[in-house]
């Protein structure tokens, strides 16, 4: 893992920070005096208004701002490539579009094509492989979660000072109380456990008769807090509150996943005001809900700004994989859709603004992936990296803020043992390297291996959301010959996937072939676990939630065996003490083969 230095241009002098502290206090405190916001409408009780006030107003005078950065990581859900503005959508995006023009465009940036796998290789700064989550996501059912021997982002960056709080979906496991994101390094935590759910409501059924509520303040469920509002807007309404009671001079990590723009398509009436022309309805209601979470992001940034946190702060916005386009979503001109390794599942909208870049308003070409942002953050946070922490990510903040070369020369995009085989997969059509059978993309400098079966491999244009329904018509297909199994592009040249060069470039096929297989031999087994019948909401007072427990008669049993061993133990100590009496030094020995077990 490469771990480049940084210069630090945040690192202001403490009159500066001061007189920024007292104006973002005096200005949150006239806005409260004047009526512009009141301590009810941030939901703050007694006790957090008088620490508001304190740390806002009458005690500025005390402490020194921090010199690490404030971090606010911006996950949007299922955002297609071409759904924003800068990349050509009819969708209109003007706060995306000014943070990233301000900031650095990443354009050779790349996520996973789910939910789950992003989500886990951003928090832990490791490959799928690395984990066991290689297949799928994880399901409300499945008795699965992160591995808890991972250490995460939040809890890296709580052991310099930071302060932690998570707002959105979380979809990492819940079966047990250890996955919750408040013990998995989050202080606080306002959202849903699952991949989905009514924006509403907050309901949630994974199959017919399991239905469940899904709306979490911490450990529990969040009905003293569900007043039936719009998901995008709850979720920013909890950051502003967030915002206005942590004392801007210390760190903060805000990770702000959202709900949006997953389905179900929903959102309020208003966002559909400049989307009436568009006739697909699933097309206008995904512009709709982007158009809602659009000015959600702008509220974010006044909020950083009026509380005083924006100038030593860093926003990271990501989408988590690409577009559906049978939900609304667009990855136009890239091939492929969410769930598939063609780069229109995988390619992401990403960027980063902040006062504290160097090459501000600059285009970032270099290539990037979801993993690279743990080692990055936690070295920007002044943190420390464990040696022996095996990561698959590298500090890239030198390559983003300066425009120097990108560390990174690959990425495994997944392998995944045990999605469905390709029919005509062999470890022939491998040249006896690699099963062809076997799901696995691969990415190393310009070129980009893809074998088994990639999944859903249209070009999906603008025009086929021209009609009302669903429309494939207008889609571009490629009919591969039977028994295809291997593909190879020059992703550099031909980002649009349209020519195969497997067969040109046999010896580059042969390469990546054996990097994967290297890869491989690194991996752990697939976590994928069958459903549990304990995890239906109505054995848990109708919500989603931690269930498992060990079985009481295994409690017991547990219990009366310690209870002997404990016995027996405590005889064997009385049988040594006495041994010792006739013979000396012999205790000593009889302790230390006690204690080595």
């Amino acid at each position: 893992m490469a771990r480049g230095g940084c210069s630090w241009p945040h690192r202001l002098c403490k009159g500066k920070m001061l007189a920024v502290g007292v104006l973002a206090g005096l200005s949150l405190l006239s806005l409260l005096a004047y009526g512009y916001l009141s301590w009810d409408s941030l939901g703050l009780g007694p006790g957090e208004r008088e620490a508001t006030r304190s740390e806002l107003g009458e005690e500025l005078g005390v402490g020194a701002p921090s010199s690490q950065p404030h971090i606010i990581f911006i996950l949007a859900d299922d955002q297609g490539f071409r759904d924003v503005g800068y990349h050509g959508s009819e969708i209109r995006t003007p706060t995306l579009d000014k943070l990233a023009a301000e900031g650095v465009k990443l354009e050779n940036y790349y996520v996973q094509p789910m939910c789950t796998p992003s989500r886990s290789q951003l928090i832990t700064g490791k490959y799928q492989i690395h984990t066991g989550l290689q297949h799928s996501i994880i399901r409300p059912t499945q008795p699965n979660c992160l591995p808890l021997d991972n250490v995460t982002l939040p809890q890296k960056l709580k052991e310099v000072g930071y302060s932690t709080h998570m707002v959105g979906k979380w979809h990492l496991g819940f079966y047990r109380r250890e996955c919750m994101p408040t013990q998995r390094g989050f202080d606080t935590f306002f959202g849903s456990l699952l991949g989905s759910g009514d924006y509403y409501t907050h309901f949630k059924c994974d199959s017919p008769g399991i239905c469940g509520y899904d709306l979490y303040e911490n450990d529990n469920a969040a009905w003293d807090h569900d007043n039936g509002i719009y998901s995008t807007q709850m979720y920013t309404q909890k950051v502003q509150k967030i915002l206005a009671s942590h004392n801007p001079r210390k760190p903060l990590f805000l990770y702000i996943a959202y709900q949006a723009v997953h389905s179900p398509l929903q959102a309020p009436g208003k966002y559909f005001e400049h989307y009436r022309s568009i006739n697909n309805i699933n097309r206008r209601r995904y512009a709709a809900m982007l158009a809602c979470l659009d000015e959600a992001i702008n509220n974010v940034t006044l909020a950083l700004k009026n509380y005083g946190y924006y100038e030593n702060s860093i926003i990271i916005y990501s989408s988590d994989n690409g577009g559906q386009p049978m939900a609304g979503g667009s990855n136009w001109p890239l091939r492929g859709s969410k769930g598939t390794y063609w780069e229109g599942g995988i390619r992401a909208v990403g960027f980063v603004h902040s006062p504290l870049l160097k090459n501000k308003g600059s285009v970032c070409k270099e290539l990037v992936h979801i993993t690279d942002w743990f080692p990055t953050l936690i070295t920007l946070a002044e943190g420390q990296i464990d040696e022996d922490t095996q990561l698959d990510g590298y500090d890239i903040w030198e390559t983003i803020s300066e425009g120097r070369r990108s560390p990174r020369v690959d990425i495994l995009h997944n392998i995944d043992p045990i999605y469905t085989k390709a029919k005509n997969g062999s470890w022939a059509a491998g040249y006896g390297i690699w099963n062809t059978a076997i799901q696995s993309a691969i990415r190393v400098n310009h070129w980009k291996l893809l074998t088994g079966n990639p999944g859903y491999s249209d070009w999906v244009p603008p025009q086929a959301f021209s009609n009302a329904g669903p429309n494939r018509w207008h889609n571009e297909r490629v009919s591969w010959s039977a028994g295809k199994t291997v593909w190879l592009f020059n992703i550099t040249a031909d980002p649009y996937e349209r020519v195969d060069l497997s067969t040109r470039y046999p010896d580059v096929v042969k390469q990546l072939l054996q990097r994967l297989s290297q890869f491989n031999k690194t991996a752990v087994p697939v976590r994928y676990p069958p459903k549990d019948p304990r995890s239906n909401p109505k054995l848990n007072g109708g919500v989603w939630g931690p269930w498992f427990k060990e079985d009481e008669k295994k409690k017991k049993s547990d219990k009366s065996k310690g209870a002997n061993k404990e016995k027996k133990n405590k005889n064997k100590k009385k049988a040594n003490r006495k041994k010792g009496q006739s013979k000396k030094g012999q205790s000593f020995h009889c302790h230390s083969h006690l204690a080595g077990g």
